[in-house]
């Protein structure tokens, strides 16, 4: 299965739905970043392209089964085009995740992503929406009521609103360790022992803080898997429903 994760919006969680939701639930999947500005690809796991690029990516994904395609927003724009230009290489990606968030910018931006992948005849249970950084409590419906309300009127994607993610400091602090979620969560590490038996104050902080990354990541993983089990893409790993390419 190969997905790519795209929004013409930064800051909409595109690198966390890629790393953590998607990469560690799709079997030998790679991940490969798209990304010219801000780049934060990890060399030992990650390889870099650039959105001109498109051609040497088209030809490495004919060569492996499964992949993440992160793609940053500096590089959307020009990797739709050049998309167009390689025509038909659409199909090459069973599946393409917009993440969104609820910031009114960050929804109209995934509004215009959701009409220009529209273009290429893609159908709606190949665009699916990650409803990312949901307020606890806050009805998903009221925080992305615009993206959602352009969606009943035209149905490009997807919408299933268990498809969330809540806002946690446990990706930034994945982040910060270069470790997956999954990893902090089956850590075993016995910390309150180890700060117990600690006479620096430092160490002690240092400690504490993995303590603090293990707990979030065990609360972490189970609503990812939701959220994953959520996307069905399990449902599109046998269809064949390439679609018949057309431009507007």
């Amino acid at each position: 299965m190969k997905i790519a994760v795209i929004n013409f919006s930064g800051n909409v969680g595109k690198t966390t739905v890629a790393r953590h939701l998607l990469l560690p639930r799709i079997p030998a999947a790679e991940l490969i970043a798209v990304e010219s500005v801000n780049a934060d690809a990890d060399a030992e796991t990650t390889q870099t392209l650039q959105g001109r690029q498109f051609g040497a990516l088209q030809q490495y994904l004919q060569t492996i089964d499964s992949a993440v395609i992160d793609i940053g927003a500096s590089n959307a724009e020009e990797f739709l085009t050049l998309m167009k230009a390689y025509c038909g290489s659409h199909e090459d990606f069973d599946c393409f995740v917009v993440p969104t968030v609820p910031s009114i910018k960050q929804q109209k931006d995934t509004i215009a992503t959701l009409i220009e992948l529209s273009r290429f005849g893609i159908p709606p249970q190949r665009l699916k929406l990650v409803f990312n950084m949901a307020q606890p409590g806050v009805p998903i419906k009221e925080s992305f009521y615009l993206v959602l309300a352009f969606l009943a009127q035209q149905r490009l994607a997807e919408e299933n609103t268990a498809c969330r993610l809540y806002t946690s400091d446990i990706y930034g602090l994945a982040r910060d360790s270069h470790t997956d979620i999954g990893t902090l969560a089956l850590d075993q590490t016995d910390y309150k022992r180890l700060i117990r038996d600690s006479d620096d104050s430092e160490e002690k902080l240092a400690l504490g803080l993995k303590l603090a990354a293990r707990r979030l990541a065990i609360g972490a993983v189970p609503a990812l898997d939701a959220c994953f089990a959520a996307l069905g893409l399990d449902e599109l790993a046998d269809a064949d429903t390439a679609p018949a390419v057309h431009y507007s």
